[in-house]
């Protein structure tokens, strides 16, 4: 599984896919937090606090991973290579996994500069260093999680089809809708609003950006992560048959 993930590691740094996803997510979280007039404008919002971070990082996660993601089966289905990928002497989950971790890694190397953000806004706070260091540590927690659950179902996405493009569009609806779709519907029922409002992701990030990590917070993300794990794998026995 090691190989897979520094094959992952490598083909994402051997062409412009790494860096240009870390350069994106940096540079669109920097213009929303601190160039573009908003509502996610740190300077403006007279607060010294990283909860626009925490806000918009998740709808720019949920198209870029999904970029990164695409390519990991579809590719080598495009390519021929899957059949050759499945004969080697691994287990379809410790391919599964490899390739799950490499995706995981990319996006937690594109997350780990805006722990500067921390500083710059300890810096700005009156007092200096009044900023919440229980919220803050306990959002980038939580968005380690949902960027699990997001590089799981981008994985599966990509078994189901060769084109990469099918699979993008595919992965960035699924992510839509467990992160903000069970939040809409439950609007229209709300008989059951906690109860489906609990089945998305949005909920659960939000709990934990409140500096409280509750095991049913952490119990969701890793289910909804072993799931999409586990219908790859099934996937691609099925196609190994």
């Amino acid at each position: 599984m090691k190989a897979i993930v520094i094959r992952e590691i490598k083909s994402f740094f051997g062409s412009p896919i790494g860096y240009l996803v870390i350069a994106i997510f940096l540079l669109l979280n920097g213009l929303f937090l601190w160039v573009f007039e908003g509502d996610y404008n740190i300077l403006n919002s007279g607060f010294a606090d990283l909860s626009p971070f925490f806000t918009i990082a998740p709808w720019i996660l949920i198209f870029l991973i999904p970029a990164v993601t695409m390519r990991s089966f579809s590719d080598e289905k495009k390519q021929g290579t899957l059949e050759l990928l499945l004969t080697k002497p691994l287990s379809i989950w410790q391919i599964v996994n490899g390739k799950f971790l490499g995706a995981f890694l990319l996006i937690v190397i594109a997350i780990v500069p805006t722990f500067i953000y921390v500083k710059v806004i300890s810096t700005l706070g009156m007092p200096e260093g009044n900023i919440d260091m229980g919220s803050t540590f306990g959002s980038y927690f939580g968005l380690l999680f949902l960027i699990s659950a997001y590089s799981a179902i981008g994985i599966f996405t990509s078994t189901l089809s060769e084109n990469q493009i099918v699979a993008f569009i595919l992965s960035v609806f699924l992510c839509f809708f467990f992160y903000f779709g069970f939040e809409g519907l439950s609007t229209y029922l709300p008989s059951f609003e906690n109860f489906i409002s609990s089945l998305g992701m949005e909920n659960h990030f939000k709990s934990m950006s409140r500096g409280v990590l509750d095991t049913r917070d952490i119990t969701y993300f890793f289910s909804v992560t072993i799931l999409f794990l586990s219908l790859t794998v099934y996937k691609l026995k099925s196609m190994k048959l």
